[in-house]
Order: structure tokens, then sequence, then C-alpha cells
């Protein structure tokens, strides 16, 4: 078939395409978290003792004891398993700009024979995947090929849901056998660290008396196009990289208004509504949605989170999206340049940092005196 007879029969499938419907909650209430084994779901599961541990560990970065552990685990694979779920997953972020994950049951068999579930404080705490093929392959010898996952409590676990099952998804730092970072999560979680010792001792030198835990916020914008499955398949420079190699400029670029922060398209807002209120059960509080300048371009911006929660977020956000599109007969595209002539994709990130006692530090004050901090830090 010849390139313009597969362009007609591609615009002839689009145009005859089938509207997808999807099936809308009745309130954000009904589905907000609901797949999520956050700290409110701790409490009504946990012990008060158990639940005052997990939460200060969660809030201040303590050392979780064995015992608390081994309860959390199993209200963990009761929750999990109670929604269908039977694997579960160290999801971790290795140095390749996606994520990385393994399987594996809560089976086990007893002296019987018969199959029962487990899950133990320590195959929460701890797994061991190979890490001899991170950030690619061949870069480690044999007898230190192993990297060990451990579980991050800042980030909940939730539960990953596909048209083929459920599996409990606990996000995870990785290292070496030597304890190298080999993901992007440690120098995060680091760097906030010296960012909060370093905050400290500032705010103790401006006078500031009480000082809770310093932390900082990110809400990452991201910008996308979405392609008509039927146009993608005929690129296969689309279909490898992500972007076009060769071709024509398009007959109409992005030099009219028609576009930006214009109606959106009803079947991208269908696309939007599935793929948000997938969000919404994942506790990710996408916030807005617009055209972008570009034809076809699009972006979603979420509230802002910690700033480890939202690195964890938007990693499941770009995975949630291109799924989704898929399911609405789009390809998804997040390469920062898929096209010449045109904008690209950018993710903003809107940051600041604070706490509990001083508040935004970023947020001016209505007085000079209040406005010490905001100066300070802002330099």
């Amino acid at each position: 078939m010849s390139g313009n007879e597969s362009r007609i029969q591609a615009i002839y499938q689009i145009t005859n395409r089938e509207p997808m419907q999807v099936t809308m909650p009745d309130k954000l209430g009904d589905i907000w978290a609901e797949n999520v084994f956050n700290l409110a779901r701790m409490e009504w599961a946990l012990s008060k003792s158990a639940f005052k541990s997990i939460k200060k560990t969660v809030q201040t970065g303590g050392v979780l004891d064995p015992a608390t552990a081994d309860v959390v685990a199993a209200a963990m694979k009761e929750w999990a398993v109670s929604k269908g779920v039977k694997f579960f997953s160290h999801l971790f972020y290795p140095m390749t700009n996606i994520t990385a994950e393994k399987h594996d049951g809560f089976i086990i068999t007893n002296a019987d024979g018969n199959a029962i579930t487990e899950f133990t404080g320590s195959l929460l705490i701890k797994g061991e995947p190979d890490g001899s093929s991170f950030p690619n392959g061949s870069i480690r010898m044999t007898n230190a090929a192993r990297g060990y996952t451990a579980w991050d409590p800042t980030s909940p676990a939730f539960i990953m849901q596909t048209d083929n099952g459920a599996t409990l998804m606990i996000p995870c730092v990785f290292m070496s056998w030597t304890g190298e970072a080999l993901d992007k999560k440690i120098p995060l979680l680091r760097s906030n660290d010296a960012m909060n010792t370093a905050a400290q001792k500032v705010l103790s030198l401006m006078g500031e008396t009480e000082i809770a835990p310093l932390n900082s916020s990110c809400g990452a914008e991201q910008e996308y196009f979405l392609v008509d499955s039927n146009f993608a398949n005929n690129r296969p420079d689309l279909l490898l990289a992500g972007r076009t190699l060769f071709g024509a400029a398009p007959a109409k670029g992005q030099e009219f208004d028609d576009h930006y922060f214009g109606t959106i398209p009803a079947r991208v807002q269908v696309f939007m509504q599935d793929f948000e209120d997938q969000l919404y059960k994942l506790g990710i509080p996408a916030k807005t949605h617009h055209n972008e300048v570009a034809p076809g371009q699009f972006e979603i911006a979420p509230y802002f989170e910690a700033a480890n929660v939202a690195a964890d977020h938007q990693q499941l956000m770009m995975t949630l999206m291109k799924s989704t599109a898929k399911k609405h007969g789009f390809l998804c595209l997040l390469h920062e340049k898929p096209f010449a002539g045109i904008n690209g994709s950018g993710k903003h990130v809107n940051w600041s940092v604070g706490n509990a006692t001083q508040g935004n530090l970023l947020d001016p004050g209505s007085t000079p005196h209040e406005n010490l901090n905001f100066l300070l830090f802002c330099g």
C-alpha cells in the first residue's frame, strides 16, 4: 500500500470510529485514593501503637522497628488481597527515565501442599533485584551484580490496575550491593535532607525557635501530544523514536490562535476524564488540563505535593497517560521535541520549600519583618 493510500485508509478509519464512552463517578470522594495504602488507611487498619510508629517514620524519617514492619506488611497484604491482588512489586526508578519493577506473588505453600498468602516485614522493607543491567547491560561483573531495593515509607504503596489484573506497588530506593545509588530517588531524598539541615540552621540564625522539619514541594506541569494511532502506525519514526525524523511541514501549524486554551476536542476530553479518574484513584491530585500552543498538544498539571511523592506521581502519570491514550486510539508523545517547526513539550516544575511552623518560605509576607524569610530564601 502506498503512502497516500495508507493515509486515505487512516482517515477513513478515524472518520468512522465509534465514540468511546467513559463511566463517570458521581463524586470525587467516591474514588479519591481508593487504591492507595496511605496514612488514613493505615490508621484504620493498624493498632494505635503501630500507627503511631509508622506515622513517625513517614513524617520525621525515624527508623521503623521490625515488629511494626511485620504488622504494616500484614495489614497491607490483607487490604491488597481484599481488592483482588495476588502479586506485589518493589517499584524503583533507575537512571533510565522509566520505572522498573519485579513482581512476586503473595503465594506460598504450607506443609500440606495448600496455597496460602504471606507478606512479612522483611519482604516489605527489602528486595534483591539484579543490579547488573542498570542503567544498561554489561557494566558490572557477575559477582558484583546484586542490587537492593529498600521501601520508601514516605511515598505510599498503591494498587496498579490493568485489564489483566492488579499489583501492589511499593515505591523503593535502589542501590548496589556496596551502597552506591543506582536510581533517581536516593539523590532526591539526600538533597531534601541536606536542604532541611541547612534551612533549619538559617532559620535559627534568623531568631526562629520552633522549627519543624522542612520539605520541598513540587507540581510538575506535563505537556504532551496525542496522535491518532491510525496515523502514527504509518510512521515508524514516531513508533520507534517517539519523534519524527523526516517529513514535510504541515499545511497548518501554530500560527493561528485557535488552539491555545481553545475548546478541548470531545474525543480528547473523554481521554482526559478517563485518565484523570485513574489518577484520582491513586491519590494524584490532577488540577488543570487544557489545549497547548501546538496542534494536537495538551497539558496536565497536578496540585503541589512533597517533592519525593510528586516525583513518584510524575512517573506514574506518564505511564498511565500512555496506556490510557492507547485505549482511546491515540499515541501519546512525551518527547521534548517530537515535531520540527512547532512547539515542543516541556515539564515545568513549580518548586517551593516550607514546613508546618514557618509555612511556605517562598510566600511573601504582608510586613517588612514578615518578608525577611522570603527575601532570604529567594536570595
